[in-house]
């Protein structure tokens, strides 16, 4: 295996630890009230921007033909906006395991995506391997439960999988985009779109926040969904893409809800029952299959 794929492994893997990491900080700053969904969308899109035009100024610079600013304005759409949109909102609702298994939806929306659009070849492994994966987030989806009375799982789960498969559909547009371009040529123009997007939905609840308020742990909490999950994630994805197929990218995913899990349980944000113990042996009987060579 060759010295670039390791590194593009490597970062696809640290992707989705921190994503699952970023469902109990994300979610415990929302279930404590410090900031509103919207208004955490908009802090996430507008602070990553900032921090990309700024990184803009050290990196590549190569033009970019006018034709492919719409396709970034589509990535920004459904990678930035429909994404973070309905994460923010799910999450209010759901729990992190909840969330970070029903994200695992993601390798099936992009191996069809990818066979018809990429034209990526598709191994029966991989299908039974996936659905073993998809069949884990259905059982914890139907047969959940909340810890919490007032949470609404299913409306929650719902908004957690159109997420997934809005993340599907950006992964699938910037994989294209990587073909041509370096990631750090287009990436500040995605959060350039992205944070025009949002601002209509987050400003009234950003306008409300209390900054001054803020313990420590939700301050840190904050800027590591700003910093590592926005700013980091965004411009490992990219890179790890330039050298991977979409397919395996996606299959990394299965990560997250191993880390969300342990993590959630760690820091008393969720708890384990018999339903998602079966989820998850569902769940890593298909990352096995995944990965499996025929």
């Amino acid at each position: 295996m060759d010295k670039t794929r390791i590194l593009a492994l490597i970062a696809v893997t640290l992707v989705h630890v921190i994503y699952g990491l970023t469902f109990t900080f994300a979610n415990d700053v929302l279930a404590e009230g410090y900031i509103k969904p919207y208004g955490f969308l908009l802090v996430r899109v507008v602070g990553a921007a900032i921090l990309f035009w700024i990184f803009s100024l050290f990196t590549v610079k190569e033009p970019i033909a006018a034709k492919d600013y719409i396709t970034i304005f589509f990535a920004a759409v459904f990678g930035l906006g429909l994404n973070f949109l309905t994460f923010f909102k799910g999450l209010e609702f759901t729990t992190p395991i909840h969330a970070s298994v029903i994200m695992t939806v993601v390798p099936i929306v992009v191996l069809l995506l990818s066979a018809f659009f990429l034209k990526e070849r598709v191994t029966g492994l991989k299908i039974i391997g996936i659905s073993l994966g998809l069949s884990g987030a259905i059982v914890l989806s139907v047969y959940g439960k909340s810890p919490h009375p007032t949470d609404q799982i299913p409306l929650g789960n719902l908004l957690i999988f159109i997420n997934a498969v809005s993340y599907s559909i950006y992964i699938i547009i910037i994989k294209n985009l990587t073909n041509k371009y370096h990631p750090f040529t287009f990436i500040r123009w995605l959060f350039l779109f992205g944070a025009l997007l949002v601002i209509p939905f987050g400003y009234n609840e950003f306008s409300q926040i209390a900054w001054a308020t803020f313990p420590p742990y939700i301050l840190f909490s904050v800027l590591f969904v700003v910093v590592g999950a926005t700013f980091g994630t965004y411009l490992l994805n990219p890179l790890a893409l330039r050298h991977l197929k979409a397919s395996t990218v996606s299959t990394f995913l299965y990560i997250q809800p191993v880390i969300a899990s342990v993590f959630a349980l760690f820091m008393g944000s969720d708890t384990i029952d018999l339903v998602k113990v079966i989820a998850a042996v569902l769940i890593f009987a298909g990352v096995y299959l995944v990965t499996k060579k025929n």
